[in-house]
């Protein structure tokens, strides 16, 4: 199926297209470095390509297009957790780190510093007072923490974790983490302690 295009005239002749997806990446990034608040609609237009009404026309006002953006890191994010968590031939050792080893690709995918998890980032600072950001980010935390109980379920089930482990506790422990190291890629430390400190983690929560 071919992608919607938006268009948008500048002067005469041919109207300039524009792939949504690719614009709404722009704008991820722009609220990534900026935070919500710090972002504008004519930066996010700018880093975009597109004039201001051509990005309501394409994706609403500046809360519409933020909800999009963060719906779109989650599912990117999602994307490489789960297949580290669903791939049946790595140990439960082997998944988690390969979980957090994938999220911290994401954390130091930027041009400059380090800008950790796009959601921990931005939408914790706006859920105190937006009740759908604060709606989608609970959602998604929910989630992350039912994928992490489901494969420590899987490792109890199969003698790598001791039977009275509970998975749910411990899956709380182990998203924690995720924010922990999200939180400290954003404040400056390195992917190599990042990296050291996860490889750390994970022989704990292995060893419970």
């Amino acid at each position: 199926m071919a992608q919607n295009k938006v268009t948008e005239g500048k002067g005469r002749g041919r109207p300039r297209a524009y792939d949504p997806q690719t614009a709404l990446q722009q704008a991820l990034g722009v609220f990534w470095n900026t935070g919500y608040s710090g972002a504008s609609l004519d930066s996010i237009a700018t880093a975009a390509g597109m004039n201001r009404p051509s990005l309501y026309a394409a994706f609403g006002d500046k809360h519409a297009l933020y909800i999009k953006a963060l719906e779109q890191y989650w599912a990117f994010a999602a994307a490489a957790m789960q297949e580290a968590l669903t791939d049946n031939a790595l140990t439960l050792e082997q998944a988690l780190t390969r979980f957090y080893e994938g999220q911290l690709s994401i954390y130091f995918s930027g041009d400059g510093q380090p800008r950790g998890c796009f959601a921990i980032g931005t939408a914790t600072t706006e859920a105190v007072e937006d009740q759908e950001i604060r709606e989608v980010l609970s959602q998604r935390l929910s989630r992350l923490d039912a994928d992490l109980e489901t494969r420590l379920q899987v490792a109890v089930d199969c003698g790598e974790l001791k039977a009275d482990v509970d998975p749910a506790a411990l899956a709380v422990l182990a998203s924690s983490l995720l924010h922990s190291i999200s939180i400290r890629a954003r404040a400056g430390k390195s992917r190599a302690e990042l990296t050291a400190l996860v490889r750390g983690a994970v022989k704990v929560i292995c060893a419970v």
